[in-house]
C-alpha cells in the first residue's frame, strides 16, 4: 500500500508491505529537483493515461454507431468538409488490420482523415484525391494511382455515393456522375482496379458507402458497388455505419419522411474486402470448393411449469 504527505517543497511517500500478517514500513522523502521530476513523470502519466482513454472502442459487432466524426484532444479531418469520413472507423480498421509503420493508402482522402488518424497511431500514409484541399494530400486520380504493384498494407477508401454533394470544381471528379448512370459504377469499377493492383495480397481494403432515395427512386448504391469489388476481392465482412448529424437529420425532414411516406438514411455501407492469395484471379470467377463446417448445436431448455 502507498500513501504521500504533500508539503510545499517535499513529499512524504509512506510504502506499507502487508505480509504474513506483518507489517514493514519505508519512508521516502523527495525535495528540490526529484520533486520537480517526479511531479513531471506524474503529470506525463495522467497526460498518456487521459489520452489512452479518448481513444474509440475496438468494435467487436458489425454494428459502428459514432456519435462525432473525431476523437481526442487533436481534430482528424475536417468536419465541416463535406461528406467527411468518421475518424473512429479509420481508426478501427488500421487497429485490425496493420501494424505500426505499415503502408495506409487513401485514394480518395478528401479532408485528410484518414492522414491523421495514421500519424497519430504510427502507421505510414499516403493520401491522394483529385483535388486536395491541404498541401499533404498528393493531387491525383483514383483511377490512376501513382503507386508500385503490391506495395501497400491496407487501403480506405470512401467515395461519392452520387452527384448529391459538391465535393470540389474539377471536371474529372467522380462525385459529378449521378448513381443513376451506369458510368458512375464503371468509373469506380477503374478505382477498384487500381486498388487490385497496389494492394499487397492478403490484405485489406475498406470501402465506405451509401444507398440513395432521391424523388421517388431509391438506388442501392451498396449492392452494386459490393457485387463489382466481389470481382477483385473476397468478402471479409460488412460493417453497418449509423449516420449521424447528417444534413437531412432535422425535424423538417423527419415529418416529410413520415408526411410522404419515405425513409432518410440512416447508415452508410463498410465493405471490408481481402486481396486473397488463394482465390487468385477472382475476376476470372474463380473460387474455392465448398466446405464442411461442423456448427454447435445449443439445446435451449424450455422453463419448468409449476405444479
Amino acid at each position: 500500500m502507498l500513501w504521500a504527505l504533500r508539503g510545499e517543497t517535499e513529499i512524504i511517500f509512506m510504502i506499507h508491505d502487508n505480509k504474513e500478517m506483518g507489517v514493514a514500513t519505508k519512508q521516502i522523502t523527495l525535495g528540490g529537483e526529484k520533486l520537480e521530476e517526479w511531479e513531471q513523470e506524474v503529470a506525463v502519466e495522467r497526460e498518456e493515461k487521459k489520452e489512452e482513454e479518448e481513444k474509440p472502442p475496438l468494435e467487436v459487432t458489425t454494428l459502428w454507431d459514432y456519435p462525432k466524426q473525431s476523437y481526442g484532444k487533436t481534430p482528424k479531418g475536417d468536419n465541416k468538409y463535406p461528406g467527411v469520413t468518421p475518424a473512429f472507423v479509420i481508426y478501427n480498421l488500421i487497429q485490425r488490420y496493420t501494424k505500426p509503420y505499415d503502408l495506409v493508402v487513401d485514394p480518395m482522402a478528401g479532408s485528410g482523415t484518414t492522414a491523421d488518424v495514421c500519424k497519430e497511431e504510427n502507421r505510414r500514409c499516403i493520401c491522394f484525391d483529385i483535388s486536395p484541399p491541404r498541401s499533404d494530400i498528393i493531387p491525383a486520380d483514383a483511377r490512376r494511382i501513382p503507386l508500385k504493384d503490391e506495395t501497400v498494407d491496407m487501403i480506405f477508401i470512401d467515395s461519392p455515393y452520387s452527384d448529391n454533394i459538391k465535393y470540389n470544381e474539377h471536371p474529372d471528379c467522380i462525385g459529378k456522375i449521378s448513381c443513376e448512370d451506369e458510368r458512375f459504377y464503371d468509373e469506380l469499377e477503374k478505382v477498384m482496379r487500381e486498388c487490385y493492383r497496389i494492394l499487397k495480397p492478403g490484405k485489406i481494403l475498406g470501402w465506405l458507402i451509401g444507398d440513395q432515395w432521391v424523388k421517388g427512386v431509391f438506388t442501392p448504391v451498396g449492392f452494386k458497388i459490393f457485387e463489382r469489388l466481389c470481382k477483385y476481392f473476397q468478402p471479409v465482412d460488412i460493417i453497418c455505419v449509423a449516420r449521424r448529424n447528417q444534413t437531412s437529420n432535422t425535424p423538417l425532414w423527419q415529418y416529410r419522411a413520415k408526411k410522404f411516406n419515405f425513409f432518410l438514411r440512416g447508415f452508410k455501407y463498410l465493405f471490408i474486402m481481402r486481396k486473397d492469395t488463394a482465390r487468385g484471379n477472382a475476376r476470372n470467377g474463380e473460387r474455392k470448393e465448398g466446405r464442411k463446417i461442423k456448427w454447435h448445436q445449443y439445446e435451449r431448455k424450455r422453463p419448468q411449469k409449476a405444479d
